[in-house]
């Protein structure tokens, strides 16, 4: 999602982090178990409990259910301080219970680490470390305050200090274990939630620009004949009316508009190129439209194609899509950013396979990092004398995990490697990043067409 200045709003900067009904439904499940856990220790085992205490804490969870309900409506977007309220009290309540039930030496102790997961899956790290500090203090805590549990006959229900203390360990790493895991684990699924729909922003905006592209290529094309036809006309008007300064100036001056009619016109159709609206383009044309953008950025772009042309004269089309141009734009502004000065562009492509790889001259990818290319929000610490390639940016890995999938979706491979030569001042080499995307041939050809072929007539387009 965007915010109102049409920037990429993350999800962890999100207003609403969980559903209030949804922690409802799991109070009430609770509520539910303790209750039933305190009649069968009750009325079916016989043990010595203070059900009365007992009740009165569960009493607290079925109030505070009652009263979120009553003032708060179900779908309402917790903040994350009013989920950390919840937790802290529902962890309270649960110590509250333990400590009347014989502390550790209930088994229903291991239920302290549900608090702690939901924080770790809804919560910033730092509200997370808080309530898991808070959870391990009431465990040991518990250990050793709490009424022991008895039966109907007074005997005292507890276990040797040595199971007590291996239970005490036992929970403090759980909480440590389920505090990370769950953390780690939803915090790269927000990753890629939100890289995700970065995607889908870049591929929507690749495709409303490629199609007014198409609409202005089609009506560059259309115009052509006509603005040339009043500009011939204008001429032959200013040669007729040399004679009447008036009228030759305002000849001259519709021939002057009719150019620059066909200068704009130029200038908004060289984004789609003159092909655009035919949907398809040679290779060669795809490569250079998609690096277009970089060309003027101080750094020398070096194209090579092979393989574009067969035997019998003609050439290679493939299917201009949207999410293909964008992913090897998006390779292109990565090389041409860390490069030296220098960036390689090769396409080429066989019977089998197309094949395009993007170097540069640069210092490469880091070598700690590179078999997690490709992943979203990719981060690199930076040490304290190095300096940035590109001041004021800080990398998120964000540019190539868009590249990656808008081309696999596509349906090419994309592989990344570092170049073997060294980096040389007197001749460029390709030392530095290497990024490679092959498809099969079938999965962007849409036929070959000989270059002395023309391109048809422009079709309408229907709404």
């Amino acid at each position: 999602m965007t915010d109102a200045a049409g920037g990429f709003v993350l999800a962890s900067q999100r207003a609403g982090t969980v559903r209030l009904r949804t922690l409802i439904i799991l109070r009430w499940l609770a509520i539910l178990g303790q209750g039933g856990a305190v009649f069968v220790a009750d009325q079916l085992l016989l043990l010595d409990i203070p059900v009365g205490l007992c009740m009165l804490a569960i009493g607290a969870s079925i109030i505070s259910n009652l009263v979120a309900i009553a003032i708060y409506p179900e779908n309402r977007w917790l903040s994350e301080r009013e989920v950390l309220y919840i937790l802290l009290f529902d962890i309270t309540q649960l110590a509250a219970l333990l400590y009347l039930t014989g502390g550790l030496n209930n088994p229903f102790a291991l239920l302290v680490l549900a608090p702690v997961t939901v924080s770790a899956m809804t919560m910033r790290p730092q509200s997370t470390l808080f309530l898991g500090g808070l959870a391990l203090v009431m465990v040991t805590f518990l250990v050793v305050v709490f009424v022991p549990l008895r039966t109907a006959e007074g005997a005292p229900l507890q276990m040797p200090f040595v199971f007590l203390l291996g239970f005490w360990v036992a929970m403090v790493i759980g909480i440590v274990f389920l505090a990370v895991y769950a953390g780690r684990v939803t915090a790269e699924t927000r990753s890629m939630s939100d890289a995700l729909l970065a995607t889908q922003m870049a591929l929507a905006r690749e495709q409303k620009l490629t199609d007014l592209g198409g609409v202005v290529a089609a009506a560059a094309h259309e115009l052509g004949t006509p603005l040339a036809t009043i500009k011939l006309v204008s001429a032959e008007l200013m040669e007729e009316l040399a004679e009447v300064p008036d009228l030759k100036e305002d000849a001259a001056l519709i021939r002057d508009q009719a150019d620059r009619c066909r200068d704009i016109l130029r200038s908004m159709g060289r984004a789609g190129k003159d092909d655009l609206h035919l949907r398809s383009a040679p290779l060669s044309t795809v490569i250079e439209e998609a690096a277009e953008p970089h060309q003027d950025r101080g750094k020398l772009l070096h194209f090579s194609f092979r393989g574009e042309q067969e035997e019998d004269g003609r050439m290679l089309l493939i299917a201009r899509k949207p999410e293909l141009i964008h992913g090897i734009r998006n390779l292109i502004q990565n090389a041409v950013d860390f490069s030296r000065g220098h960036v390689w562009i090769d396409g080429n492509w066989s019977q089998h396979h197309i094949v395009i790889r993007v170097t540069d001259d640069g210092p490469g990818y880091p070598v700690d990092l590179l078999g997690r290319i490709g992943e979203p929000f990719l981060r690199r610490r930076r040490l304290l004398n190095e300096t940035p390639r590109r001041p004021g940016y800080e990398g998120m890995g964000l540019g190539l995990f868009i590249a990656k999938t808008l081309l696999e979706r596509s349906g090419a491979e994309v592989t990344f490697a570092n170049g073997g030569a060294e980096f040389s001042a007197d001749q460029p080499r390709r030392s530095g990043a290497i990024a490679q995307v092959s498809w099969p041939t079938g999965a962007l050809q849409t036929k070959t067409r000989d270059r002395s072929e023309g391109l048809g007539e422009n079709k309408r387009i229907e709404a």
